[in-house]
């Protein structure tokens, strides 16, 4: 295979990767999804310094990509920890809701989704029962037959 078709081949490749992780930034509101969408785009911009590094025969483009896979990771951490606290913070992932986070000269977003998401009441998780309590057991549960 000709050079020139296979380094073409690798760009549109890489931007293709590029394009869907911006198209997906752009248009979701879950912070963990758009983490994903800014790593995609990562994946595509490496993908095309290797290209253009294996095209002029310089081991440049691989060097870069290594580096960038050394901050992917170091981001992966630190944005886990910031979405962890905000998450146990507001309670959503959801961007909108995050009013607090903006500048003090910059006007709110009004969002009506968001309005519509803070109005949701808050569900109520199972717990466990503490230890050495049996706790009570519901009796049509116990006797109920799911198969004969």
């Amino acid at each position: 295979m000709d050079e020139q078709a296979l380094l073409e081949s690798y760009l549109v490749v890489g931007a293709l990767l590029f394009g869907i992780g911006l198209v997906g930034f752009c248009s979701r509101r879950n912070m963990i999804v758009m983490f994903l969408a800014a790593e995609m785009m990562l994946q595509g911009v490496s993908l095309s310094l290797v290209a253009w590094g294996r095209y002029h025969n310089n081991w440049g483009g691989q060097m870069l990509v290594i580096f960038i896979l050394t901050v992917a990771a170091c981001e992966a951490a630190i944005a886990l920890a910031v979405v962890l606290s905000l998450f146990h913070k507001n309670g959503s992932l959801d961007i909108a809701l995050w009013q607090n986070l903006r500048e003090d000269n910059q006007p709110a977003h009004a969002d009506r989704d968001a309005d519509e998401l803070r109005a949701l009441p808050e569900t109520q998780w199972p717990t466990l029962a503490p230890a050495g309590i049996e706790p009570d057991h519901d009796l049509d549960e116990v006797l109920h037959r799911t198969h004969i």
